[in-house]
């Protein structure tokens, strides 16, 4: 069992596989439920959740500027971590969304004093805005918050259930790693994180557990230390 850890979460995952809307509270309650579980085994618990489901970057307009694209993309992570903090208090935990710019009340600006307090208090933490600054994606803010609070673990929740030596949609042959070295994903590009944070973990020697989302009970299961996905450490 990890004792303090941070969740990843795509913001497409949390729209589930409707199209019509942003959220799919059945599967944000599905999720709140495991992460309620693990809270009370003893994990303390930090969110990541991307903005996908609202923004991708310049995929509307190749000709925007990158660095408007990313502050788009910093706001849409900001919507996604005050509807899911809104979600855990329906299902009565309190959850704090901590950003690295102030966004007057909406958020806290987050301090690692603070944060350590909170998770001791049993509180939920979400990160959201990323670093605050461009060129930066989730996956690098998972890991540069998962060094600044001394995690025992990252945890990624993806769509694809772990980690190939090829794209398994193109190629049905490839093999998935049960195991593998940060070192490895840097060297061979694997792309399964982003390279800034993969260096990251790698010297921090962070370990790293990318699962798939939607099987059953996948953040429970990994939490638990039982075999799913891919360790990268």
């Amino acid at each position: 069992m990890y004792q303090r850890i941070v969740l990843k979460i795509s913001g497409e995952a949390l729209a589930g596989d409707r199209k019509d809307t942003a959220f799919d509270d059945q599967v944000i309650g599905g999720m709140i439920q495991q992460i309620k579980t693990v809270m009370q085994a003893g994990t303390q618990v930090c969110l990541v959740i991307g903005g996908g489901n609202f923004w991708r970057g310049r995929s509307a307009d190749s000709q925007m500027d990158r660095t408007k694209a990313d502050q788009i993309g910093m706001l849409a992570t900001v919507m996604n971590a005050i509807y899911v903090a809104d979600a855990f208090r329906q299902a009565g935990i309190k959850a704090t969304v901590q950003t690295p710019i102030v966004i007057g009340n909406v958020s806290e600006v987050f301090s690692k004093e603070k944060a350590i307090e909170r998770l001791e208090k049993g509180e939920v933490l979400i990160f959201a805005a990323g670093l605050g600054h461009p060129f930066f994606s989730t996956d690098t803010i998972t890991a540069l918050r998962g060094a600044e609070l001394d995690v025992d673990g990252l945890f990624f929740a993806k769509s694809i259930d772990g980690v190939y030596d090829d794209d398994p949609a193109v190629n049905p042959n490839a093999k998935k790693y049960d195991h593998i070295t940060a070192e490895q994903v840097v060297k061979q590009n694997l792309r399964v994180i982003d390279m800034a944070a993969a260096n990251l973990c790698f010297e921090r020697k962070i370990p790293v557990i990318i699962f798939g989302l939607q099987e059953e009970n996948s953040i429970i299961r990994a939490v638990n230390g039982e075999p799913i996905g891919t360790v990268v450490s």
